[in-house]
């Protein structure tokens, strides 16, 4: 069910907590959703969260879904396009963007360093 994003002035967050890994990850990737929700089903809502990658960790597929993302690469290392082991793609450092529609295909990804990205996923509205 979306929730709707609430007025949230400028706050720490704790980077210690409230981290869970995403369905369908490998271990070593989690997710804190820091604002709003998105309702896959019914295709609607807005989520904003941080997923966070520890050293080392890879996907071996690439990734599609039907609504929008938005990412930006806060702290760490970024490989786009490895193999399913984890080895070639392309490296991007911190400060690195990336917006795609729907029905884009991505990935797959590994960090060697770990990483933090900021999130945004929502659909276009009706």
């Amino acid at each position: 069910m979306p929730v709707n994003k609430l007025h949230d002035e400028f706050h720490t967050l704790d980077l210690t907590s409230g981290f869970e890994s995403p369905p369908g990850y490998p271990p070593g990737i989690q997710q804190k959703i820091i604002a709003g929700g998105l309702d896959e089903k019914n295709k609607r809502g807005t989520r904003t969260r941080l997923l966070r990658f520890a050293p080392g960790v890879y996907t071996t597929e690439p990734f599609v879904h039907d609504y929008w993302e938005e990412v930006f690469l806060v702290t760490g290392d970024l490989t786009v396009g490895n193999d399913a082991r984890g080895k070639g793609g392309e490296s991007f450092p911190a400060f690195t963007y990336a917006c795609r529609p729907p029905g884009a295909v991505h990935g797959p990804f590994r960090s060697d360093k770990g990483c933090i990205l900021l999130e945004m996923h929502y659909y276009d509205p009706v």
